[in-house]
């Protein structure tokens, strides 16, 4: 987003400038065509809070922002992991493949040393990536749910301080899997494959970030106000 400075009212059409708005809208189920309408009013019509949505617009939109929940209530945590879980699925369903995809085709022009390597660092942080998603999708978001719904049941084995003290950095391996593209491939390998994987990377490495920030300064902070 070019231009981060808007409010409430806003026009919604004149805030997407760029793919990562696009794809919050997505994940809070906005969907497009809402004309001449304002933030706020693509907010009420969906039952989603005005704060919330510019909260998660400006991290995305500000290096370094530093989010502040106080106008955020226990309301809004549903619509909040409803968010967290659609970029878990579009994770699994479109960017991790397409990154897969892209590196078995830029391996078929590397050596076979290399290419067994690189398939195998690539497998590891998979792995990980999936460890990292099913520990959040079957023992984080259930926990926050069932606090929210008033289920105490759970709150003797777990906390959102364990979430917080745990919470893996999913972002570090994929630095490194950069770097490997960059720096150590041998030439021979294609340079538009290495600059197909490197453009899937950039993206996934941004949205990681984002995500992070939303789960560690929103997320979190909220859910530790509710407990």
């Amino acid at each position: 987003m070019n231009n981060h400075i808007f409010t409430a009212k806003t026009k919604m059409a004149e805030i997407i400038t760029d793919y990562s708005l696009l794809t919050i809208i997505d994940r809070l189920n906005i969907k497009l065509g809402f004309g001449d309408a304002s933030i706020d009013e693509i907010c009420r019509r969906h039952n989603l809070s005005t704060d919330l949505f510019m909260m998660i617009c400006r991290v995305y939109a500000i290096d370094g922002f530093a989010p502040d929940i106080s106008n955020l209530t226990k309301s809004d945590i549903p619509k909040l992991i409803g968010y967290l879980q659609r970029t878990h699925k579009y994770w699994i369903e479109s960017f991790f493949p397409n990154l897969h995809t892209n590196i078995h085709t830029m391996l078929e022009s590397c050596d076979e040393r290399s290419a067994k390597i690189l398939n195998k660092f690539y497998d590891d942080y998979d792995d990980e990536i999936q460890k990292h998603l099913d520990y959040e999708e079957n023992t984080v978001f259930p926990y926050i749910i069932s606090l929210g719904e008033g289920k105490k049941d759970l709150a003797n084995k777990f906390r959102i301080k364990d979430f917080e003290e745990n919470h893996s950095n999913i972002e570090e391996k994929l630095h490194d899997l950069k770097n490997i593209v960059i720096k150590y491939l041998p030439e021979s390998a294609s340079q538009q494959s290495r600059i197909n994987v490197l453009n899937e990377i950039f993206k996934i490495e941004n949205d990681l970030n984002k995500h992070s920030v939303i789960e560690n300064k929103i997320l979190i902070p909220l859910v530790s106000k509710y407990e």
